[in-house]
């Protein structure tokens, strides 16, 4: 269901799951299309190609019932049923099971729900995120397969968490609350973006239009049905988010970066508008590759022959990696330059196939054969073309780079990859600067823009250059994989410290633009000069002449011990069996646990939860602090080490202490006297008085110097919630 580093990631993910043996399978959707193929016209404007997949010439298999009919599932639409054929991708000993609405009994338009991955508009997405959601839990059904915990990778998905909550309606005769609550244990949900552009809302009438018919279903109204995905559920005139959806129905809820964890909490605080940003429940698992997917033939002889078979079996632990110490730095580099060798033979090759399909005259196609340099410094830029990425940064001081790349003694040379979304234009405008800027005569064997990025083209790209180059604007890169995938092969990173490389830089192993600084969109041309000034730098002062600093032999031997450690130290780090254990040990098995626990004795939990919120719903307005005091006079100072006891009243009126968890709030004051990075301890009860009134003592321990503050705040407790801000109710006292 994704173009780019998102359908490699998902795809390295179902492979790390077949080799740990995990009891996965995947869902999405088939494309008749899929994404677009790229190439450029004469002035450099990307067009796009949509040819047909022919699925019957694909490793997929179609799955079929025992009379030995295709299997269907159906889904209900504004315009009819809507029926969807089931093929499987069997990737290891992972299914991914993959739907199709292009068959003969559907009317035209339902046929193309699965023509194009992000093709259409508002219309179609919902109708294929109905299809991908809601189909993808009853494929799985009809399949006999029924999952203990579904990990909705964006929040393309997010239907499903509604239709395993109506499926449980069903079965157990039980109210949505409590279905949600057995169902919502059960639930993952995974942000791989930024910013609130990147998500999908929806407006209001659109939603009535496709789930007026389901509401009843779900014994909701359209305002609780609606208030679900908004920001504000009593807004009644708020889009419906597909994330919001999902992060209210999500036992977990991750970034995919420690940068992208605190992005999303600062993104998302809305949602749960009185808690700490640093206590919103959006955790960080970091995203990594499949090294072997990825990492040379003539490395991985290299990687058997001085790290032994672990490195193959157990990619996430560290000790065969360190090994790498062991390769001799002439036989590394020698690996390597015939990698380089061999992206050029390439490059030069998918340079003169592009310009005779454009017509080009021979003169220009035999120069084809003359770009590029197999000894020279090669750097690498390919990735989607999306402006935040700034593929032309490098261009900013196009005369300071023309002296760069053209030093006879030292030279550099660049080679670009990427797509720009089809109604991107400033993306496209992008690629056709580049073309322009590589027609240059002074640039003209330097720069090379290779047509159509996909795998194959990417494996030449991490496999053979020097440099991995990375210049978005922080903090919009939620992690990005392509610079994994470099560093396994031995490329050095060059990159601002944003997504995955802001927690894996040191001055080891790459280089770093700039020091983690962020801009507002008013400073985006300052900021520009002054990145692509530190890049240039970087270039010129360290890492040509580290490049080109070369001992008797021509072996550049302070570039390897880069080349190693960064190896060394991101292999372990960086590769999907670490991402998928994480996901195992923090989500999954978690998730698996507390919906089996809720599920258990005919979901007696899950019903006895849902009464119990909804009575704290009722009654937490009665609630109140009456009165909250430390010991000893006011104003006195205290000292390092010392504790400060603090008590609070506090009227619960017709809850129960156990009802609720009271906490001291505090930590270090900021200019504006708002507490930072504060925690969070619990007061326990000191005296009960009568009529639900009741005294709370608590002690905090004063461990640093400075100015500090605590507040009191009241929480809903249950042994069975899955995080204590999911209702929403804070009572805070100062």
């Amino acid at each position: 269901i994704y173009a780019g580093g998102l359908g490699m990631l998902a795809g390295d993910h179902l492979k790390s799951a077949s080799g740990l043996g995990l009891p996965l399978v995947g869902v999405g959707l088939l494309y008749q299309q899929g994404y677009f193929r790229q190439y450029l016209n004469p002035d450099g404007w990307q067009q796009e190609r949509y040819p047909d997949n022919d699925f019957y010439n694909l490793p997929v298999t179609l799955e079929r019932q025992k009379s030995g009919t295709p299997l269907l599932v159906e889904m209900e639409y504004p315009q009819g049923v809507v029926k969807a054929q089931v093929w499987r991708a069997q990737v290891g000993r992972v299914p991914l099971y993959l739907l199709d609405t292009n068959i003969e009994n559907n009317n035209p338009p339902d046929r193309d729900i699965t023509d194009q991955l992000y093709g259409g508009d508002e219309d179609l997405r919902i109708r294929q995120e109905i299809l991908l959601g809601i189909g993808g839990i009853r494929a799985l059904e009809a399949l006999d397969l029924r999952p203990t915990v579904c990990h909705m990778n964006e929040g393309h998905a997010a239907f499903l968490a509604l239709e395993r909550t109506r499926l449980l309606m069903v079965e157990n005769q039980i109210s949505f609350a409590e279905a949600r609550e057995a169902a919502t244990a059960g639930h993952v949900f995974t942000t791989h973006t930024p910013v609130p552009a990147g998500i999908d809302w929806f407006p209001p009438d659109l939603v009535d239009r496709y789930f007026s018919h389901y509401y009843p279903q779900l014994g909701l109204t359209r305002h609780d049905f609606l208030g679900l995905g908004r920001m504000n559920p009593d807004d009644p005139n708020g889009y419906f988010c597909m994330a919001i959806l999902v992060m209210r129905l999500a036992n977990r809820t991750n970034g995919v970066s420690q940068l992208h964890g605190r992005v999303s909490r600062e993104m998302w605080q809305q949602v749960w508008p009185q808690v700490p940003v640093d206590e919103i429940p959006i955790l960080s698992i970091t995203n990594g590759i499949h090294p072997r997917s990825y990492i040379s033939h003539d490395l991985a002889d290299l990687f058997d022959r001085y790290l032994g078979p672990r490195w193959v079996e157990r990619p996430a632990d560290q000790s065969p990696w360190r090994r790498v110490e062991r390769i001799p730095d002439e036989e590394l580099w020698r690996t390597h330059e015939r990698r380089r060798e061999r992206l050029v033979a390439f490059a030069r090759r998918r340079l003169r196939a592009q310009l005779e399909k454009r017509g080009s005259g021979p003169s220009e196609i035999r120069q084809a054969g003359e770009v590029l340099d197999p000894e020279a410094l090669t750097i690498g830029f390919a990735r989607r073309f999306a402006t935040y990425k700034r593929a032309t940064l490098l261009f900013h001081d196009v005369e300071r780079l023309v002296r760069i790349v053209g030093d006879k003694d030292r030279p550099v040379q660049l080679i670009f990859a990427g797509k720009a979304h089809p109604r991107d234009n400033p993306g496209k405008e992008m690629i056709r600067e580049i073309i322009h800027h590589a027609r240059r005569p002074e640039l003209r064997n330097r720069i090379v823009f290779i047509e159509d990025y996909d795998v194959n083209v990417a494996r030449y790209l991490v496999q053979g250059v020097d440099i991995w180059l990375n210049t978005p604007r922080r903090p919009r890169e939620a992690s990005g994989t392509s610079g994994m995938k470099a560093t396994a092969n031995g490329a050095l990173n060059v990159s601002i410290l944003d997504g995955w490389w802001d927690e894996a830089y040191s001055a080891e192993t790459g280089w770093a633009i700039g020091h983690g600084e962020e801009y507002t969109e008013d400073q985006y041309e300052y900021q520009d000069r002054v990145e692509a000034n530190a890049l240039y730098d970087l270039l010129e002062k360290e890492i040509v002449p580290l490049f080109y600093e070369r001992g008797r032999d021509g072996v550049p031997r302070g570039w390897l011990a880069k080349m190693k450690a960064a190896i060394r130290d991101h292999a372990a780090m960086l590769n999907t069996n670490r991402m998928v254990l994480e996901y195992c040990e923090r989500c999954y098995l978690p998730s698996a646990e507390r919906s089996q626990h809720l599920m258990a004795d005919g979901l007696a939990r899950a019903k006895a939860l849902a009464a119990w919120k909804d009575t704290i719903q009722q009654k937490w307005e009665q609630i109140r602090i009456d009165r909250l005091w430390t010991d000893g006079p006011d104003g006195q100072e205290i000292r390092v080490g010392d504790q400060l006891q603090v008590h609070a009243q506090v009227s619960l009126c017709e809850l129960k202490p156990t009802d609720v968890a009271v906490e001291l709030y505090y930590g270090a004051l900021d200019a504006d006297g708002m507490i930072v990075q504060g925690q969070a301890i619990p007061m326990l009860i000191a005296q009960s008085k009568g009529e639900g009134q009741y005294v709370f003592a608590g002690a905090i321990s004063c461990r640093t110097s400075g100015r500090h503050g605590f507040a009191l705040r009241v929480i809903p407790y249950h042994e069975d919630m899955g995080n204590p801000f999911e209702l929403g109710l804070v009572l805070w006292g100062r």
